[in-house]
């Protein structure tokens, strides 16, 4: 069973480090012709999923840009076509996941969201420092992170992650353990913390006027000590390290993203949104105008120089990357039943030489990368990509 992604696109102002589709400032009418458009998409790709959908997700972009009449529409929409239906027989709620920015949410917002049924936050947070959020190119203030916090935990979500970015230009040790600490005393269930990486076509890569800001970054070692502080300390304040990025208490981990780390299908709504089901990948134009043209014509509004067929070995190596993110790792019988192979025939020799090294440790049939480790495994990952 798929789960549920929808691109809301829409934005105040384009931060720096983003390289997200995502439209700034956006005209009332473009904002129309978006809604239009995912609800004719939606008419089209109820097929995929004919038993229903696992979990939602309404990622941007910054969602709570829409207005309250706007949230109300988009969400009544997916809830009259879609059955939402839990994974696994043990599951006592749908998770349903809104992602919003401090600044942009309301009390009327979050009341359309609990009538819906949306009870996860994840709070675009970054820093609480003033002058690195406005050198990043964020709308918020600290205090705005406080007010967002006080309005979610009032409408009665009691799930709540806060994303922070590490390696900000300028940043140092001191200002990411003051974040991490602020952080936690907020209480969140679940925590999200990323390496700020330059990406090409980002305002921070491509613009002369934030060349001073790239002398600023913060070097691979002091990256590496301000991960290694985080999960030592959020480990100490009872959160499990369950994915390379993210951290949880017992029972929050995130369920949508999980399916995505298992390799489960999900379909993308939206401008931009990526859709995998049964081995094909597929990515919708990011184009508002030209998305909502190829729906006019009852077709799916895909890029169809970035749609794949994925291929076995394909698979096999997706299993892998994203398995190996987890502290679950990868189960050897699972893997086996799933592509007819054992994994040793495939990856023997890599296998055998980091598990020699303890990097990647085998217990109770399951393939995990040592916790100490989790900083380097992109170019340990690698290695399993053919």
């Amino acid at each position: 069973m798929p789960s549920l992604y929808v691109h809301i696109p829409f934005c105040q102002k384009k931060c720096s480090y983003c390289a997200f589709f995502s439209v700034p400032d956006a005209k009332p009418g473009l904002v129309e012709s978006y809604l239009q458009g995912v609800e004719k998409e939606i008419q089209l790709r109820l097929m995929e999923a004919p038993v229903g959908v696992s979990s939602l997700f309404l990622g941007g972009g910054t969602p709570t840009m829409l207005s309250v009449e706007q949230l109300d529409r988009l969400l009544n929409n997916i809830h009259q076509q879609f059955v939402f239906v839990p994974q696994n027989s043990d599951e006592v709620f749908m998770e349903k996941t809104v992602e919003a920015n401090p600044g942009t949410l309301e009390s009327g917002k979050l009341e359309v969201m609990r009538h819906y049924g949306v009870n996860r936050i994840s709070l675009g947070v970054q820093s609480f420092n003033d002058h690195l959020l406005k050198s990043a190119g964020r709308i918020h203030s600290g205090k705005d992170i406080y007010n967002s916090v006080k309005l979610i935990r009032k409408s009665g979500i009691e799930n709540l992650n806060l994303d922070l970015i590490f390696g900000l230009p300028g940043q140092d040790m001191n200002d990411w353990q003051a974040a991490l600490q602020k952080a936690v005393e907020l209480t969140p269930e679940h925590l999200s913390l990323y390496a700020l990486t330059v990406e090409e076509g980002t305002p921070l890569a491509d613009c002369e006027a934030y060349a001073a800001k790239r002398d600023l970054l913060p070097d691979d070692d002091l990256q590496t000590d301000m991960y290694e502080l985080a999960a030592g300390y959020l480990k100490s304040r009872g959160y499990l390290h369950y994915e390379i990025s993210n951290f949880a208490k017992p029972g929050f981990e995130c369920r949508h993203n999980s399916s995505y780390w298992l390799g489960d299908d999900y379909i993308g709504l939206g401008p931009g949104a990526v859709s995998c089901l049964q081995g094909v990948r597929s990515k919708n134009l990011e184009d508002i105008p030209a998305f909502q043209r190829q729906l006019g014509l009852g077709l799916r509004p895909i890029d169809f120089d970035q749609n794949e067929n994925l291929t076995r070995d394909q698979l096999i190596s997706e299993y892998m990357m994203l398995g190996l993110r987890t502290s679950k790792g990868i189960d050897t019988g699972q893997f086996a039943r799933k592509f007819g192979q054992e994994i040793q025939d495939i990856y023997g020799r890599i296998l055998a030489n980091y598990m020699a090294r303890r990097i990647i440790l085998f217990n109770n049939e399951r393939l995990t990368i040592d916790p100490a480790y989790y900083f380097v495994a992109n170019s340990i990952i690698r290695e399993f990509i053919n």
